[in-house]
């Protein structure tokens, strides 16, 4: 299998969780892993698909301009502002694809945990049986680097949590939506090139695959605009 490595991209919300969910959907080369790493174009937050609008609401910061969107994959409220984000889809069929949801989560991360403590930042999973040593308390159930859940990854001395993500299934394979708080993780000290490096290195071990560096495909412009509006409507943000 080859694990393509997309090239950065800038987007508003709507515009990457539409990017998002077309890689899964709609990948010429189907029977590849893919990966990206991207930037948001204005402070935003997205939140989970099955969050209610009206919880959501009374998270934000009040006051503050940003840009919201509904996610296709479930998880809690994720802020933008200071993170480091990036999306994986997993083919149909794969072994990784076919696991329990917790697992595939596992795996994921395993691969980014060791990719920090290859940069020198002491990181571990989260258990639900043995909490970290010295985390805060937990924050509030919704709120993603509030509070860690099992398999994130949180500092080994802080017990902060550094990293989350969200998942969908469906018959196309799954897609991985993971966002890492740069600030927990020591953003200044860090090298962020290399550590994608190396953790889309370790990616591609974790799903026997090869990495390589692929063009952004050509996907139909019309279908990539219409979903755009569609997660920037009314409608998508609170159905729920």
């Amino acid at each position: 299998m080859i694990l393509d490595v997309l090239p950065e991209r800038t987007g508003g919300a709507a515009e990457n969780m539409a990017a998002d969910f077309l890689l899964l959907q709609r990948y010429p080369r189907g029977g590849a892993a893919r990966y990206r790493h991207y930037v948001w174009r204005s402070p935003a937050f997205t939140f989970g698909y099955s969050q209610k609008i009206s919880y959501v609401r009374g998270q934000l910061p009040p006051g503050e301009a940003f840009d919201l969107c509904r996610r296709p994959t479930g998880g809690g409220l994720v802020d933008h502002r200071d993170d480091w984000t990036y999306a994986l889809v997993i083919p149909r069929g794969h072994p990784l694809e076919e696991v329990r949801a917790a697992q595939s989560y596992r795996a994921i991360h395993d691969a980014l945990a060791g990719a920090f403590n290859a940069a020198g930042v002491p990181v571990s999973l989260k258990s639900v049986s043995e909490p970290v040593a010295g985390a805060e308390p937990a924050g509030p159930a919704g709120v993603c680097f509030e509070r860690a859940e099992m398999f994130d990854v949180v500092h080994s001395g802080s017990g902060a949590k550094i990293a989350g993500g969200a998942q969908k299934r469906n018959k196309r394979g799954l897609l991985f939506q993971g966002s890492i708080w740069k600030p927990a993780a020591g953003a200044d000290a860090l090298d962020w090139g290399r550590l994608g490096e190396e953790f889309v290195r370790r990616l591609a071990a974790a799903l026997g695959a090869e990495a390589s560096d692929a063009p952004w495909p050509d996907l139909n412009e019309g279908e990539v605009e219409g979903l755009t509006e569609r997660y920037a409507s009314p409608e998508w943000m609170e159905f729920r």
